[in-house]
């Protein structure tokens, strides 16, 4: 369904290159103006097409503001189990790609690649839900994928074939998935998110080479950005792709790829930085100013620099290749691209070749063009791609960054091509090899992508002679870069203040306890409580789960006499014990029925003495703390400010967790019961019934309070989670970790050797700096 749905999408890309051609047809213009000295008109009508444009990519952002950026950073939140608002919703999806369709035709340093993938981690997420919250009254009966876990796991495949579309890398997708989105991976869905990738990938394919070659079923286009095929020419013999003595100079292409991506990085960083702090609080017009002022540069940049700066080179020979269609394609792509600007014939203008065409055309120029870029062109080409690029990105437009990063990388090898041809005679070597390591090494210092890098670029080269260099020069940019800045969508989501949990943390964390970075200040619920008091807590917590407790009591009896209320919670405290006596009394009782005399007597026996042990009330007696009784008879009262530690901080008993969804969803379904009636009387929903509104559950501040009588009771037992994931107060930060991440929480119970919980611990307490600042402390402490 996810692969489908996205052809709409694909589409959508497909008019994004219509509307570039279509109004790239200035450049004929800009040619005829040679003669009649009419340049300054037809920058006037450049300028007219791509500021509209990009006013109307920021429109939509206006509309739906997660539909800034690529969306990568807000997926790989969502799979790492952050909840963003909005994200996956189907205004974002709309907005995301018409806004790319203008962003990429206005002539903005932006790719659409990073759009695609959260576009199909939109389509994954809502796709199986049958239902949207945009088209209310558009529903379906279909009670299956309703959780967290269903749309995650939609989500990881809808993201895994965007990329598999966007590079016609089924394998690469999948890895991408795993290695920048999902915290939890199971074999199952290994081959799901693949299935799901191949599909994509080639049922665009079957579009792809009907509509371009009207060859239905041929397969022969895998994907959107295709790095054609790299080859020598037959009649050079000396030319080779690459020999062992080009991965030293691969290293160093790594080594500076990386210090560039770092530099990026810092660059973006203070960038983003300060359009948080001095252009998003401010009116929304600026965005909109801010967004016309970088198309403005870019645009005049482009335009003077290809007329001024632009060197007429020769026209060389196409290599001898193959007879394939692919390889047909890019020789075509190629040579139809080239831009003969103020140049005589046989020529063309180096600088307007690789700025007056699509990003992808300019790929395809550096990595299979023949003919020589100056060095002046190759070095002012990459310097302006860089910053304009770092730039860009972050602006309030839906944007990617993977094609603009490998367009400055490509440049940065191409040059190096050049001068090492030039400079050492190095004649052997293959120019579009370094152009395509020169891509991979930049943006691997910019994104610190590995494995899946390595594979979507294999697969887009269909080279498989190139993994070796690649995984090399990606290894190294990643190291270099690390020495000094994370990747840029951790950048981002850092900046966002999400809480997101690495792969795993540092040896020196496990110095730390579970209770070092727990927090104890509670707030819970009880098995039975009132209304009022489940108003009060949910309107003044933002907390997504709560503990459900009983209190631990001196007199229990005394205050069982004339209390319903609190008389449920004792019992039901005393019920959900579990003890050795009451465990080996049901054991008794289910041997009482085999058929042996001998076992039956031995039977009686201990039910005899258990008897005795049940009349001096050992479970009161192990019930029993040395702390001051809690003097609030009723749990809906709030806590008094002369309260001691002791009584703020009493022993609570741990019976499970309860979600704010499910309490908000008690309320509005009015399930509750009078303190004359029993708990039973309280009707019970289904989990259908339960899930019903998933995702979009009822807000506290929805409720209509005076439909609610507040001293009626609620009995959340029969819908808490009585058996969550729990750790001791003694456990090693690197196995709460662990937990977290690999079984995908979102709260930790942290309970104490007598079913006492202690405190608390959520993806907040997990998060680097916390962790930080909780070491620190135990430093001091120490």
């Amino acid at each position: 369904m996810v692969l489908y749905a996205e052809g709409t999408f694909y589409k959508g890309v497909g008019v994004t290159h219509s509307i570039v051609r279509c109004f790239l047809n200035i450049v004929p213009a800009v040619e005829d103006c040679t003669d009649r000295g009419c340049l300054a008109l037809s920058l006037l009508e450049l300028l007219g097409f791509n500021l509209t444009f990009a006013f109307f990519a920021t429109l939509f952002v206006l509309i739906q503001p997660v539909a800034a950026g690529s969306g990568i950073p807000e997926i790989k939140c969502y799979l790492n189990g952050v909840k963003v608002p909005g994200v996956v919703r189907l205004r974002t999806l709309v907005c995301k790609v018409l806004g790319v369709l203008f962003s990429v035709s206005g002539g903005l340093f932006v790719g659409k690649e990073g759009p695609m993938i959260h576009s199909g981690a939109v389509v994954g997420a809502g796709l199986p839900q049958f239902q949207s919250i945009s088209f209310q009254k558009i529903r379906f009966d279909f009670p299956y994928f309703r959780s967290d876990r269903d749309k995650r796991d939609f989500v990881s495949a809808g993201a895994a074939a965007g990329v598999a579309a966007a590079f016609g890398a089924p394998i690469g997708g999948t890895l991408f998935s795993l290695e920048e989105g999902s915290s939890f991976w199971n074999q199952g869905l290994t081959w799901k998110v693949l299935f799901c990738s191949m599909s994509a990938t080639f049922t665009l394919n079957f579009f792809r080479s009907g509509i371009l070659f009207s060859s239905w079923g041929s397969f022969q286009v895998p994907g959107l950005l295709n790095f054609g095929e790299f080859k020598c020419s037959d009649s050079d013999k000396k030319c080779h792709l690459w020999t062992v003595l080009d991965l030293a100079f691969f290293v160093i292409m790594g080594v500076v790829g990386g210090l560039l991506g770092a530099t990026f990085n810092c660059l973006n960083k203070r960038l983003a930085k300060y359009r948080m702090k001095n252009v998003h609080p401010k009116p929304k017009l600026i965005r909109v100013c801010e967004t016309l002022l970088v198309s403005l540069v870019t645009t005049v940049i482009v335009f003077v620099s290809s007329m001024v700066l632009g060197e007429c080179r020769s026209l060389t020979p196409p290599n001898d290749w193959n007879n394939s269609t692919v390889a047909m394609q890019v020789l075509y792509e190629v040579n139809s691209s080239i831009k003969t600007f103020f140049c005589p014939n046989n020529t063309y203008n180096d600088m307007a070749t690789l700025f007056f065409n699509p990003q992808e055309s300019a790929i395809l120029q550096l990595f299979h063009q023949d003919g020589t870029f100056s060095p002046v062109t190759l070095s002012f080409f990459c310097c302006v791609y860089f910053l304009l690029s770092c730039w860009t990105f972050g602006l309030s437009v839906p944007s990617g960054l993977f094609v603009p990063s490998l367009l400055c990388g490509a440049s940065f090898g191409r040059l190096v091509a050049n001068l090492l041809k030039s400079y050492l005679g190095l004649t052997h070597i293959y120019s579009g090899t370094f152009a395509l390591i020169g891509a991979a090494a930049f943006l691997g210092g910019v994104v610190r992508m590995t494995i899946s890098l390595t594979v979507i670029l294999i697969e887009s080269t269909n080279e498989i002679s190139y993994g070796l260099p690649i995984m090399i020069t990606l290894m190294v940019a990643k190291w270099t870069g690390d020495f000094f800045n994370k990747g840029i969508y951790d950048i981002h989501v850092a900046l966002k203040g999400v809480p997101l949990l690495e792969w795993e943390t540092e040896e020196e964390m496990d110095k730390l306890r579970a209770c070092d970075i727990m927090e104890p200040n509670l707030t819970y619920v009880y098995p039975h409580t009132r209304i009022q008091s489940l108003v009060s807590i949910l309107r003044t917590t933002a907390h997504h789960a709560f503990p459900v407790v009983t209190e631990n009591r001196g007199n229990e009896k005394e205050f069982m006499k004339g209390n319903q209320l609190i008389s449920n919670n004792i019992k039901f405290k005393k019920s959900s014990i579990l003890t050795r006596a009451g465990e080996q009394r049901k054991r008794s009782q289910s041997m009482k029925s085999y058929p042996s005399s001998e076992l039956r007597n031995m039977c009686d026996e201990q039910l005899a003495a258990e008897e005795l042990v049940e009349k001096e009330d050992m479970l009161q007696q192990m019930l029993e703390r040395k702390y001051t009784p809690y003097p609030n008879l009723y749990p809906d009262q709030s806590p008094s400010e002369e309260w001691t530690m002791e009584e703020r901080f009493r022993p609570l008993t741990f019976h499970g967790l309860i979600l704010r969804s499910q309490l908000v969803t008690l309320l509005v379904r009015g399930l509750c019961y009078s303190e004359t009636q029993s708990s039973a009387s309280q009707p019970r929903l289904s989990h259908a019934e339960m899930s019903e509104d998933y995702p979009r559950f009822p807000d506290i501040h929805d409720v209509n309070l005076t439909l609610l009588n507040p001293r009626m009771i609620v009995d959340v037992t029969p819908y808490m989670n009585p058996s969550p994931f729990t750790v001791s107060p003694n456990t090693h930060v690197s196995q709460v970790f662990n937990l977290f991440r690999t079984m995908g929480l979102r709260h930790l119970p942290v309970v104490n050797a007598v079913g006492e919980i202690v405190g608390i611990i959520t993806r907040h307490n997990l998060t680097h700096e916390s962790l930080q600042a909780r070491l620190r402390q135990h430093y001091m402490t120490s």
